[in-house]
């Protein structure tokens, strides 16, 4: 199934008994584009005692990823498209957090979903990101600020959707040499965890253009935190007005910040690609 073209490979968790130690070395040989099946990770979907399902993902090094915006819609198709569930509304959690989907169903399939995904956390320290104290007293965010990466310096705002995220604004995204400039991000020594790249070009105050380096993967075609952490970025630095669209390499996502209830939606597809079966 994929997202805008994020694609990810999806099990039933509730059927198919995997052990955990086992699924790092599975999701790299199963994500692997010539020797397996092919996609930027596996997500397992599960029972859950706190929610309607669980997002059980993992990107395809095999580590483990708290979110995924682009997959938590797919993963609500998957669960009404198979019956699990007749609720339009359903709630799924993933790394112990829920999120709440409304499904749009079409000839009784899913095609749209709009997914709450909760507040934006801008605190250095939670997203986490090393605090370089240029900053006020008392304020812990990372906006606009600088940082050096291949000898070259960059302005970020760092923005937290469940995962980490630092969104970059640039005059040009398309030309980007991203499998140079993207890991050098990923690994840089102020992001404890890793962090997820976004290079954004600011249309005008409705539409942003994005490409996204994404940590333990790279570049893919579409991040929905990515694009909700840019819709963040966009608008805390004036850029766009509190509904965006972001257009990403395999589509657009429809991004909503109210700001009075603090509440970040993105509304976008989610396609079923084939079905299958795979000896393990």
């Amino acid at each position: 199934m994929h997202g805008c073209g994020n694609d990810y490979i999806y099990v039933d968790g509730q059927t198919e008994k995997i052990p955990a130690e086992k699924k790092p070395e599975l999701v790299r040989r199963l994500s692997d584009r010539h020797f397996g099946i092919g996609g930027d990770g596996v997500i397992f979907i599960n029972p859950s005692d706190i929610a309607d399902f669980e997002m059980e993902m993992y990107n395809l090094d095999g580590s483990r990823a708290e979110m995924c915006g682009n997959g938590i819609r797919c993963v609500a198709k998957f669960v009404y498209d198979k019956k699990l569930t007749d609720k339009t509304f359903v709630s799924i959690c993933s790394f112990g957090k829920i999120k709440y989907l409304d499904l749009c169903v079409s000839d009784g399939k899913v095609s749209t979903v709009k997914v709450n995904m909760g507040s934006p956390v801008l605190e250095a320290e939670e997203i986490p990101v090393i605090f370089d104290g240029n900053a006020g007293a008392g304020d812990r965010a990372v906006i606009d600020e600088k940082i050096e990466v291949g000898g070259r310096e960059y302005t970020m705002t760092c923005v937290s959707m469940g995962n980490p995220h630092a969104v970059v604004f640039m005059d040009e995204v398309s030309t980007l040499p991203l499998d140079q400039i993207g890991p050098g991000f990923e690994n840089h020594a102020r992001f404890p965890k890793r962090v997820n790249t976004e290079f954004v070009k600011v249309i005008d105050r409705d539409n942003v253009e994005m490409r996204v380096w994404e940590r333990g993967t790279g570049e893919t075609l579409a991040c929905g935190t990515g694009a909700c952490a840019t819709a963040v970025a966009c608008i805390l630095n004036g850029l766009t007005n509190e509904k965006v669209t972001v257009k990403l390499t395999g589509g657009s996502l429809d991004i909503r910040w109210d700001r009075k209830e603090n509440l970040v939606y993105m509304t976008g597809p989610a396609t079923t690609v084939f079905e299958g079966e795979i000896e393990i």
